[in-house]
């Protein structure tokens, strides 16, 4: 499977990350106080960013699939963010602070992916080198 192939599925995953992304955060930030409460120990800062990050998902996921060399910067700066909040995340949670075990898996999954897309990007749409 060639580059461009390889990247047009992960834009395609990235688009279908983001909304899944946009659907479960809105219901853990506006769903009903059910939904909100099967958030258990959701550290709010982690699932804004996460929220906020789904629109960043489908726009990258976008610019990707139509080859937009700004998505490879947009990719970058999905995995570089992705890894700050998981810093900050961290610091949280060495401090004491309240979690879901889960929220560890989900943002080592959200940072791996970004991290695979990004360098995908920048391998696939480098430009031709002029010999």
């Amino acid at each position: 499977m060639n580059k461009h192939r390889v990247m047009q599925w992960l834009a395609i995953a990235a688009i279908a990350f983001g909304a899944l992304t946009l659907f479960s955060g809105g219901q853990a930030l506006f769903g009903s106080p059910q939904a909100r409460a099967a958030v258990g120990n959701a550290v709010p800062f982690v699932l804004w960013f996460n929220f906020f990050a789904g629109f960043v998902y489908i726009l990258a996921g976008v610019g990707l699939l139509r080859r937009r060399p700004w998505a490879v910067y947009a990719s970058i700066f999905l995995a570089s963010s992705t890894a700050l909040i998981a810093a900050a995340f961290g610091v949280y949670v060495l401090s004491g602070g309240a979690f879901e075990i889960r929220t560890i898996g989900a943002m080592a999954i959200r940072l791996l992916f970004w991290i695979v897309v990004a360098v995908a990007a920048m391998s696939a749409m480098k430009a031709p080198s002029k010999l």
